[in-house]
């Protein structure tokens, strides 16, 4: 199945209907602010050199969620949630919606600027919700 390229807004309307929203942002920017809900699994780790691979992201979204789960992948500006969603493709997941447009915000393939969930009028929560960082999504198990 392929992978499906929601605005903020239609993300935001995704998870009304039930998908999860994986932000695959470091720990500290999802502190930072997320939508509301957000699950955080970083596909990379900030680190003293820079942004470093997660060598456990496919390992942990396999245990956590269910293949046919409606997932919502997101990161800063679109090229981290990209390489999730062909990931999580790969490895059978069905129903994968990427938020090119990330957090930021990014540019669509004419160079025009693309506002991020952040820059629209869309809620936001912030900080380490209990049940939604990192830790708390490896400690998962699927239904």
């Amino acid at each position: 199945m392929a992978i499906k390229s929601v605005s903020p807004e239609q993300a935001h309307e995704l998870i009304q209907q039930g998908a999860v929203y994986v932000d695959v942002r470091s720990e500290p920017e999802f502190e930072q602010g997320h939508p509301p809900g957000a699950l955080n699994v970083p596909i990379a780790h900030l680190g003293p050199s820079g942004m470093t691979p997660n060598p456990e992201f496919l390992e942990v979204m396999q245990k956590a969620f269910d293949k046919g789960e409606r997932l919502i992948v997101g990161c800063k500006a679109g090229g981290r949630s990209r390489r999730a969603a062909e990931q999580l493709e790969k490895a059978g997941f069905a129903d994968i919606s990427d938020m090119a447009a990330g957090w930021d915000g990014s540019r669509d393939a004419f160079g025009r600027p693309l506002a991020g969930w952040s820059k629209r009028p869309l809620p936001i929560e912030t900080g380490a919700p209990g049940g939604q960082r990192y830790d708390d999504v490896k400690s998962r198990q699927q239904g």
